[in-house]
Parts: C-alpha cells; sequence; structure tokens
C-alpha cells in the first residue's frame, strides 16, 4: 500500500464510524452529521455518539445525537480548525455540554505508517511471531496494551520479545475493523529504553500491512513516550479525535 492508499482506508473507517462520507474529512468546511449505530464501526466504539468531533487537519467533522447539533456546530465553526481541541477552548465546549449532562471524556491522537519510514529496526531480544493460540496465558496486567481480556476475540497477532525464555516485552493487535488492526504495546520496566518498544511495534506493523491490513496506533496527545515511541517505529500523526461522555462515566473515570 502506498501513504495515500493507507490514509483513504483511514478516512473510509472514520466514515462508517462517524455516519459521515469519507471526502467530509477533506473539505475546507466544517461537517455537522448525526450518529447512528453501524455494524462496520470501530468495535470498540460505543454508538451513537452524543458529540464526536474528528479532524485529519483540514477541518473538523461532528457526529452528534441531534440535541448536540446546535452546540457542535456553533462550537467547531467559531475557531480555527488547528485550535479546537485545545484548551482554553475547549473549556466553552464543555461548559455547553455539561447543560445537557454531557462532559469531555477522551481526546486521541491517532497514528498511520509511513510506508517510506517503517522498517524491522534491531532488537538486542529475540523476537518471536504470536497467534491467538499464545495468548491464553498473557491476558495479565503487564500485557494490558497489548492485549485486551475483555476483547479477546478481537486479538490477532502480536510479536514478542524475549530474553531466553522470558518473555519480556509484547506488540499485540486487536481486529477492530475489516480493514484496520490497532496495535499496542507493553515492556517490562527493567527492560525499558533499549528499542525493544520500537523494535515490536516496527516489526508488527510490517507483518499487519504483509496481511492486507492497515496497522493504526493511538495514544494521547500527553503521552510522550508513547508517541516517541509511534515515531521511531515509522509511524505519523494522522487524525485526532474528542469525545464526549456522561458526566457520571467521566466523574466515575475520576475517583
Amino acid at each position: 500500500m502506498t501513504n495515500q492508499e493507507i490514509l483513504k482506508i483511514a478516512m473510509a473507517q472514520s466514515a462508517v464510524d462517524l455516519g459521515a462520507a469519507p471526502d467530509d474529512f477533506e473539505k475546507s468546511e466544517n461537517v455537522v452529521v448525526t450518529s447512528h449505530e453501524n455494524d462496520g464501526a470501530r468495535r470498540y466504539l460505543k454508538l451513537p455518539f452524543s458529540c464526536q468531533l474528528v479532524s485529519y487537519g483540514n477541518n473538523v467533522v461532528a457526529s452528534v445525537s441531534p440535541e448536540f447539533h446546535e452546540i457542535a456546530e456553533s462550537y467547531i465553526n467559531k475557531f480555527p480548525v488547528e485550535h479546537i481541541f485545545e484548551t482554553p477552548h475547549l473549556h466553552v465546549l464543555n461548559d455547553a455540554l455539561m447543560k445537557k449532562g454531557q462532559k469531555i471524556c477522551f481526546m486521541t491522537e491517532y497514528f498511520l505508517p509511513d510506508v517510506n519510514a517503517l522498517r524491522a529496526l534491531d532488537c538486542p531480544y529475540e523476537l518471536r511471531l504470536l497467534t491467538p493460540s499464545d495468548f491464553a496465558d498473557l491476558y495479565l496486567p503487564e500485557w494490558s496494551n497489548a492485549l485486551c481480556k475483555d476483547r479477546k476475540q478481537l486479538d490477532v497477532l502480536g510479536v514478542g520479545a524475549y530474553d531466553k525464555d522470558k518473555l519480556i516485552g509484547l506488540a499485540g493487535c486487536s481486529a477492530d475493523c475489516d480493514t484496520m488492526w490497532q496495535i499496542g504495546i507493553d515492556v517490562l520496566p527493567k527492560y525499558r529504553r533499549q528499542g525493544i518498544a520500537s523494535a515490536l511495534t516496527g516489526r508488527l506493523a510490517i507483518e499487519i500491512l504483509n496481511r492486507g491490513k492497515v496497522p493504526f496506533y493511538c495514544a494521547a496527545w500527553c503521552n510522550i513516550k508513547s508517541v516517541r515511541n509511534a515515531i521511531k517505529s515509522g509511524f505519523r500523526p494522522a487524525w485526532v479525535e474528542m469525545t464526549a461522555k456522561s458526566c457520571e462515566t467521566v466523574d466515575g473515570m475520576n475517583k
């Protein structure tokens, strides 16, 4: 795949997730659409959204429940696209959402592979390709980013780093939709800062592409270690998302 083909696949999936059209993300003007359930959406999403903002850099596409249409439209057209996802402007949106029992909850940056930068990096430890049959005993706290205990059926492929027979690092991917597999990575604390994470992430991304799927990587913008790993592994920023949840959900996560 070329970088442009990878980007088009990602935009097509975002369109399914949001109930938009793929070319909505390439328009110069902002777009508001009505969120609805869709069997083709990423499998961990809870639809319909109350208010979900997505940008690939050109504009913002808002996917909303009808009662949030006016709030979202007013907000995304009030500020320049490059500032919509930052404070102090986000306080304007959050104040409006709270009047309807919602708060800003998640803000995430998503990365796609740059095929010109992606390569198999050296690792000081043995790397092994893993399949679901190898995951049975690995649903443990130390591998909770690489594998998801609550969605075991989606974990389809992994690459492990081994110090002799001891698993010290694991990159796993989940088949979150039909075309794209999401990568998660964990390395045991005493083995960090040796290039293991980037070697595992890059190697798994190559394996995913070889299977005709698009690997993608997600990180909070403030998770510097994770963002650095994405860049070193050959990934580049592609899109950002903001998700609103009920006040009860957000308050519960902060306890």
